[in-house]
């Protein structure tokens, strides 16, 4: 490799020898370019509905120097941070020298780390909370008009500092390791969330999620879920006292405590199992009342036969783990069986109610995509105020990009790992003329023809928008890209969680 001898325009290039020849290198580091040039589309469609202009006006972040950095700067910097999957505030850099990213959004720049660090600092907490949760709400509720589930689920941020709240609590994975705790209400239907609740490590029963789901039901109103879901954590009866204090129907796994496992043991005598479903799973009823319950309540037993892969975990006298596997020859004729039990107040048959709860296991994907490749559980500050801020701002960049990618492809869902090579990378490079600017993009994915489909499918919905705003002056540009995208899904969004034919609520 042979260096040039200077920098600015009148630099020699860089030579380099590579294995296909030799090339010469010349940097250009005042041209505006982006790795993310697809963005454009993206903002076009921030722009159009209004959502990151609303979510601008109403921040409470003020500043009184005349040197600080504009709110659009601060925010618009988080938002590239977390469309682009960072999970570190010093991840941030990466983004600086994005010009052609800060133009789509209206920015000015993208400010340093430690600028959006101070930035979100300064926002009241109090205030902070109800404008976030405002704006998180805002991006589903009015979608809502159909059948649909929420669920809940709590999940843990180990921690690696001294941070407030970072306490030893239920940490499975890293026992002895400080924690945060996620409390995430979910749109079961759309994989959308309605909030994310950050908690100390102890905080992870769910008393302390009790009180933001109650409040989220009353602000929901008439669009209101037809079932509430969750796994055993939610079971109790703090959770079902909440629900049916407000006539809310439930579908809760309850834990294998020893009155559960007696429950359990007198049943399997019945002969009136259903049939095997497609699962092979068989189902039963029952009534039950738990030390602590109020009243009795109906339960769904549900039972699955082991077939194979059972494992038996030994340590041998050496200390070592084997693994010893199970066969049909080794198991003889006994049968084993893995077993659940629901509680629910709905009347829905039992078949139906089994199938309801098997699909939370999609859930569980949404929740892992938020953690591993949206930084829901990342941009950790020693305050759980901006832990609290950063999760729910991460959540609500995941719903603006879940509806854009729905509107690019509206016969499924994109995960992130898909729709950011799809949707967002593409090499760009702007040049301005005669007050134009003009954007090139190269995309380097290989199906660039199904990138232009898909980017013309949101070109239709933003046309779909726009013609409506002409027609109606008080229309919401973001409520009527909802509807536009929702019964464009609407064959996905037909498999109703309520059996066909079936009241709501038992």
């Amino acid at each position: 490799m042979a260096l040039g001898d200077g920098s600015g325009g009148g630099e020699a290039p860089v030579v380099v020898d590579t294995l296909g020849g030799r090339m010469h290198v010349r940097w250009d580091e005042a041209a505006p370019a982006t790795p993310n040039g697809q963005l454009v589309f993206f903002a076009e469609f921030l722009a159009a509905t209004g959502v990151f202009e609303r979510w601008v006006q109403k921040c409470p972040l003020e500043y009184r120097s005349g040197n600080a950095p504009s709110k659009r700067d601060v925010l618009g910097t988080l938002l590239l941070g977390a469309l682009a999957g960072h999970r570190r505030y010093a991840h941030i850099t990466a983004l600086r020298g994005d010009a052609v990213a800060a133009q789509a959004l209206g920015m000015s720049k993208v400010v340093s780390e430690d600028a959006l660090r101070r930035g979100l600092q300064r926002i009241d907490e109090d205030a902070g909370a109800a404008w976030m949760r405002s704006a998180l709400l805002h991006s589903v509720q009015q979608a809502l008009d159909k059948p649909w589930v929420l669920d809940i689920d709590a999940s843990i941020k180990p921690l690696y500092g001294r941070q407030e709240g970072a306490e030893l609590g239920y940490n499975p994975h890293k026992p002895a390791r400080p924690s945060h705790v996620l409390h995430t209400y979910w749109v079961g239907n759309l994989r959308l969330v309605l909030d994310v609740l950050v908690t100390s490590g102890k905080q992870h029963t769910s008393a302390h999620a009790k009180g933001r789901l109650g409040c989220l039901l009353d602000k929901l109103g008439h669009r209101r879920p037809v079932l509430v879901r969750g796994d055993c954590g939610y079971g109790n009866e703090g959770i079902l006292t909440e629900l049916e204090s407000r006539n809310q129907p439930y579908l809760l796994r309850l834990r294998q405590t020893k009155n559960v496992q007696r429950l359990v043991a007198r049943q399997f005598a019945r002969s009136d199992w259903s049939r095997a479903d497609s699962q092979g799973c068989q189902m039963v009823q029952d009534e039950l009342q738990l030390v602590g319950w109020s009243r009795k309540r109906r339960v769904i037993i549900v039972r699955q036969r082991i077939r194979q892969g059972l494992v038996r975990e030994r340590v041998n006298d050496r200390g070592q783990l084997r693994l010893a596997f199970a066969d049909a020859a080794v198991l003889g004729p006994d049968r084993l069986w893995e077993y659940t039990v629901l509680v629910t107040d709905v009347a829905y048959p039992i078949e139906s109610i089994a199938a309801l709860y098997r699909d939370r296991a999609d859930c569980e994907n949404g929740f892992d995509e938020l953690k591993n490749q949206w930084g829901l559980s990342g941009f950790t500050t020693q305050d759980l105020n901006r832990c609290q801020t950063t999760a729910r701002a991460c959540a609500l960049v995941y719903n603006w990009w879940s509806w854009y990618c729905r509107a690019a492809h509206p016969g499924g869902r994109l995960e992130a790992i898909t729709s950011r090579p799809l949707l967002l990378a593409a090499v760009g490079k702007a040049a301005s003329h005669a007050g134009q600017t003009t954007l090139y993009l190269t995309p380097l994915h290989g199906r660039a023809a199904t990138i232009k489909a898909l980017i013309a499918n949101v070109g239709a919905a933003l046309q779909h928008v726009r013609r409506a705003a002409e027609q109606f002056s008080n229309l919401d540009p973001w409520g009527a890209m909802l509807h536009y995208i929702s019964d464009r899904i609407a064959p996905s969004l037909r498999a109703s969680p309520v059996p066909p034919g079936l009241p709501a609520t038992g």
